[in-house]
C-alpha cells in the first residue's frame, strides 16, 4: 500500500556528511499520518534504531551513538523524510532503512522496528578513508 524509497547513500570519509532521503508513495494519503524512523544494519548484526520522528509536533528521538551528529526531519508536503548525518564515523557504516508507521499515539516516537508497517529497500552508507 505504501512504498518507501531511500536514496543519498554512498562512500564518505570520516568526518564527512551525507543526507539520506526517504520518498513515500502509494496509498499513504498524507505523510502526516505516519511516524517515521531510520534504522541501520550491518551483516550478521541486529537491525538498530537510529532516529525517529512523531506524527505530530515532530518530536524526535535518537540513539545515543548518533545524538548531536544526526538530524531526522520530514516534509509532509513532499512525502519525504530525511536523515542528515554529520561528523560521520567508520562505525556508522551500514545499510540504512526508512520506515513508516500509521498507528498509535501521534505524539510518540516509534523506536521498535516491529511496530513499523512499511520499510524501504535500504541505502548503503560507507564511512572509510
Amino acid at each position: 500500500q505504501v512504498q518507501l524509497v531511500e536514496s543519498g547513500g554512498g562512500l564518505v570519509q570520516p568526518g564527512g556528511s551525507l543526507t539520506l532521503s526517504c520518498a513515500a508513495s502509494g496509498r499513504l494519503l498524507t505523510l502526516s499520518y505516519y511516524a517515521m524512523g531510520w534504522f541501520r544494519q550491518v551483516p550478521g548484526k541486529e537491525r538498530e534504531f537510529v532516529a525517529g520522528i512523531s506524527r505530530r509536533d515532530e518530536i524526535t528521538v535518537y540513539t545515543d551513538s548518533v545524538k548531536g551528529r544526526f538530524t531526522i526531519s520530514r516534509d509532509n508536503a513532499e512525502n519525504t523524510a530525511y536523515l542528515q548525518m554529520n561528523s560521520l564515523k567508520p562505525e556508522d557504516t551500514a545499510v540504512y532503512y526508512c520506515a513508516a508507521e500509521p498507528e498509535g499515539n501521534p505524539y510518540r516516537v516509534v523506536t521498535a522496528g516491529y511496530e513499523y508497517d512499511y520499510w524501504g529497500q535500504g541505502t548503503q552508507v560507507t564511512v572509510s578513508s
